[in-house]
């Protein structure tokens, strides 16, 4: 297969809760509008895709329990196989890729740059979005770890695009230095595009950002790191309906540690599900039609997070103790 019958691929990367999600939807409509078929690998750190119906008109291959590293690289592969062999009965003209919030997009990149994907396939951009309102935090010393810095330094470094997202969340000042402290970490050269709510022109997005520097060079720029051991999904079943400004406060006066929760829900003195995203302390809600036969559920991840902290802030919910 010659270059120009390679299917193009965008990687979508960054932290947990940046908006990385709400990217590929905006690519995807720019697709549908083209009249292209895509396909979507997507990858999740928990047991459950509690998303997937976002993307219930798209060809979607879920990766689950991983963050596209180690070993989870090996389904990776597995599942790029799937895609070569069932591309004669169900073409696609572009592949996206959303890793977890925890994923380094190096070894997206080093396995699309392996044999056989490379003959089939061409990375166009790995597009890494950041969140401008919590950034610095994530950044500091004294609010973060050390493990969240160095998997953000890797996201950036990789990132052929870096899209700056929730600007309008923070003062002018704090986005200068913002820009400042990305600006040294990955050089002036890299650009940076500030967005809100994911709004970016789609000539951006679509553009080829990728160059094609040796895997062992981008190491070399980076602490490379082998597992995220203090990452952690939490499954949370049968949650009871609830006034929805209880649970928005519930969600807020969670550990500091729980960066991201996502699932379904349902609201006191009301029949209807809805998908919840929250991220940055700011819950988003969205009606989930009848048909699609969810229950409530709710995942929520953070770095040391474990079952008996959200239990016992769980348990503080229904003795009133909020």
């Amino acid at each position: 297969m010659d270059n120009k019958q390679k299917i193009p691929v965008y990687v979508l990367s960054g932290f947990l809760g940046s908006g990385k999600t709400t990217i590929l939807l905006n690519m995807l409509e720019h697709c549908k509008n083209k009249g292209q078929q895509p396909g979507i690998i997507l990858n999740e750190l928990g047991e459950e895709n509690v998303e997937g119906h976002l993307f219930k008109d798209e060809k979607v291959v879920e990766l689950l329990n991983g963050c596209i590293c180690c070993t989870i690289q090996d389904d990776l592969k597995e599942t790029m196989d799937e895609l070569i062999a069932e591309m004669d009965k169900s073409p696609i003209d572009i592949l996206f890729i959303e890793g977890t919030g925890v994923a380094n997009p190096l070894e997206i990149q080093e396995a699309l740059l392996s044999k056989p994907y490379i003959d089939q396939f061409e990375i166009m951009s790995i597009i890494t979005v950041l969140d401008a309102s919590q950034y610095l935090e994530y950044q500091s010393v004294f609010s973060s770890s050390a493990e969240v810095r160095k998997l953000m330094k890797e996201q950036m470094v990789c990132g052929s695009l870096l899209l700056l997202n929730k600007t309008d969340l923070i003062r002018q000042d704090q986005l200068d230095k913002v820009i400042l402290k990305i600006t040294k970490i990955v050089g002036p050269e890299k650009e940076i595009v500030k967005c809100v709510y994911g709004r970016i022109g789609t000539e951006k997005l679509f553009e080829r950002k990728f160059q094609s520097i040796s895997v062992n060079q981008q190491r070399s720029n980076i602490d490379y790191h082998h597992h995220h051991s203090t990452v952690q999904a939490i499954k949370v079943e049968d949650f009871p309906a609830l006034p929805q400004k209880t649970f928005e406060k519930w969600l807020n006066q969670l550990p500091n540690n729980v960066l991201r929760g996502k699932g379904f829900v349902k609201f006191e003195k009301s029949h209807q599900l809805y998908s919840f995203q929250y991220a940055s302390k700011k819950a988003n809600f969205t009606p989930v039609p009848a048909n699609l036969n969810k229950k409530p559920i709710i995942i929520l991840i953070g770095m040391g997070i474990n079952n008996e902290q959200i239990n016992y802030h769980y348990k503080q919910l229904f003795e009133q103790k909020l």
